[in-house]
């Protein structure tokens, strides 16, 4: 039977995670609508889409159903009457696809324009001469409304324009002298909105001269994300203590700075910054819970000063062949590289196309790709038509060490090979994966422990003193839009340890997560998760990882976990949500663990 310890601040805290979910959800009020418009485009940290985007387009799978509005162009704008209507392209060089603007060979034709003005039939005759402007394949302006007199000096000035091109590059006398005149007569009556429109080009470009020399760089962008947490332990043990953990309401956060580089516009240069105070709830017999069963994903890492920025991630992404991606990486997760086409889990582990994110580390990510730390590696991506991609990926978590058992290719690695199908409508996606990793003995990671995923119990991410560990890993990962309102995933994992010397151990992990894009609000999501962390679910009598010789895990632990993310604007993200753990560290004596969240991001 489940079993909570609860005191009147986790009540507190836990209803006003609840109110807020509520007014979320049933105040669509203050929905999107109602919100002024941002003037910045939304970006994403994780797999962005800068100068990136560019490698990304032979090899892009990732899912859209979370649609970011652009930012508005002010030249654009300025510009929509001039080029919806009247275009200085000429006839020979117009395209014209379904509901687009078309070629227009005669004014009579844009029927909002009255035909009764001696300057319509003066620049229908240009028009009809010599082709000098476009509009609407269906012959009307906006439809409802006469052409105004800026409008149609507008055209007029696009018409002048082609019309000094056709002077320059003829070698005859192509335009008549009548119609000079004619031309002459127009820019008199109308130079006053010619005098206005061209004064407002020249300002913008005056002011796109001046953006262009101030700016850091022409070929980097700088991508930004701020995370502020308000989170509780509400109810939940230490599991090695057997003590109640504290609950203590805290507000934390942390911040990542990606630059993002393309030296011809077909490759990528990443470098990432970050740092922050965001407590993860346990590690390996450390922490508050003395397990990484529900550890949080964005949390800071255990090995580095809280409120530090640090270097977090340098990689170099390029196109060998059009259909082959290479990723090259200093510092970053091998295992992560290999997400570089979309992850299989997009409404759980952010991507560029959702922004998503589950709350939890495990809810992101299958076991078969967590027991990398960052390191130094190689990824390769190659596409074989458009609905498979195999991947290969290498990566050292210890790489950059020269000290004994460390390097490159002398310490900890891990390989990874996983295989991704495609349906033709990109609605479905499943992958294979294999990955085989290697730890030598008393050799310490990032993440704490020298092996296992970092998820999950204690004895899955325990080896034994003095040996060297070697791990099989094998997942089964897919995901299926069932429609643009409800999507579903699943994997289960599968992990053959042997602790040379010594013996043999079994773990698994499994889960089945639901994704409800455009909950209650446009842009807003639901996502509910129900799985089992990696455990160890058999071990041979020799070998002893802390629970005593030959014993794995002796219960079964499920891990629940809910949020709401509700987008205010286009750059930034409330989400409230709760992860429930039954028989922490697999071990059914333990209370249960509940733990509140409520995570704002920034991005920009």
């Amino acid at each position: 039977m489940s079993k909570f310890r609860w005191n009147y601040r986790s009540i507190v805290f836990l209803l006003s995670v609840l109110d807020i979910l509520a007014i979320l959800v049933f105040h669509p009020a203050k929905s999107q609508a109602e919100l002024p418009k941002s003037d910045v485009s939304t970006i994403e940290v994780e797999e962005n889409k800068a100068p990136e985007a560019v490698v990304n387009q032979t090899v892009d799978t990732s899912i859209a159903p979370v649609t970011r509005k652009k930012a508005p162009n002010e030249l654009q704008d300025l510009v929509i009457p001039v080029s919806q209507l009247l275009q200085a392209t000429p006839p020979s060089k117009q395209k014209a696809p379904n509901n687009a603007a078309g070629q227009v060979t005669s004014v009579s034709q844009l029927s909002d324009i009255k035909p009764t003005d001696w300057a319509f039939q003066a620049l229908q005759s240009l028009v009809e001469r010599y082709g000098v402007i476009a509009g609407y394949t269906d012959g009307t302006f906006k439809g409802d409304r006469s052409l105004t007199r800026y409008e149609f000096a507008a055209g007029l000035n696009a018409a002048l324009d082609r019309l000094n091109e056709l002077i320059a590059t003829s070698t005859t006398d192509l335009v008549k002298r009548e119609d000079l005149d004619t031309i002459k007569k127009l820019q008199e009556q109308f130079s006053p909105e010619l005098a206005q429109l061209r004064g407002r080009v020249d300002s913008l470009e005056a002011r796109s001269a001046k953006l262009e020399a101030t700016q850091f760089t022409t070929t980097t962008k700088l991508i930004g994300r701020v995370q502020i947490v308000a989170s509780e332990l509400i109810a939940g043990n230490n599991v090695v203590t057997k003590r109640p953990a504290p609950n203590n309401v805290t507000l934390q956060g942390s911040t990542t700075l990606r630059l993002n580089s393309s030296f011809n516009g077909k490759d990528s240069l990443g470098i990432t910054i970050g740092g922050g105070n965001i407590e993860s709830l346990g590690q390996t017999r450390a922490g508050l819970l003395g397990t990484y069963e529900g550890r949080t994903a964005d949390n800071s890492s255990i090995t580095f000063a809280r409120n530090t920025l640090i270097l977090s991630g340098v990689r170099y992404r390029f196109l060998a062949t059009p259909n082959t991606q290479v990723n090259i990486y200093p510092l970053s997760d091998g295992a992560s590289e290999i997400g570089l086409s979309g992850p299989v889990n997009p409404y759980f582990e952010s991507s560029s196309a959702t922004g998503a994110n589950g709350i939890s580390r495990f809810s992101r990510r299958s076991l078969v790709y967590n027991y990398g730390d960052s390191g130094p590696g190689i990824a390769i991506l190659q596409g074989f038509g458009k609905q498979v991609q195999l991947g290969l990926a290498y990566s050292a978590p210890n790489g950059g060490n020269p000290t004994t058992n460390n390097g490159l290719f002398t310490g900890r690695y891990l390989a990874l090979a996983q295989l991704i199908y495609y349906s033709g409508n990109r609605n479905f996606r499943i992958a294979a994966t294999y990955v085989n990793t290697y730890s030598p003995p008393n050799t310490i990671g990032f993440s704490g422990t020298n092996f296992g995923p970092a998820v999950g119990s204690n004895l899955v991410n325990s080896t034994v003193p003095g040996a060297a560990t070697i791990g099989n890993l094998y997942g089964l990962q897919a995901f299926y839009q069932v429609n643009s309102k409800f999507a579903v995933n699943a994997w289960v994992s599968y992990a053959a340890h042997r602790y040379l010397g010594r013996g043999d151990g079994e773990a698994m992990d499994w889960a089945v997560g639901l994704a409800f894009p455009d909950l209650f609000s446009e842009g807003a999501l639901g996502g509910v998760l129900v799985g089992m962390e990696p455990k160890m679910i058999s071990l041979s009598r020799g070998v002893d990882l802390g629970a005593g010789a030959g014993q794995a895990d002796k219960d079964t632990s499920l891990h629940v976990e809910a949020f709401y993310q509700y987008r205010i604007g286009d750059n930034i993200e409330v989400t409230p949500g709760l992860i429930w753990i039954t028989a922490p560290n697999s071990d059914a004596s333990n209370p249960d663990s509940l733990f509140a969240w409520v995570r704002t991001v920034f991005r920009f």
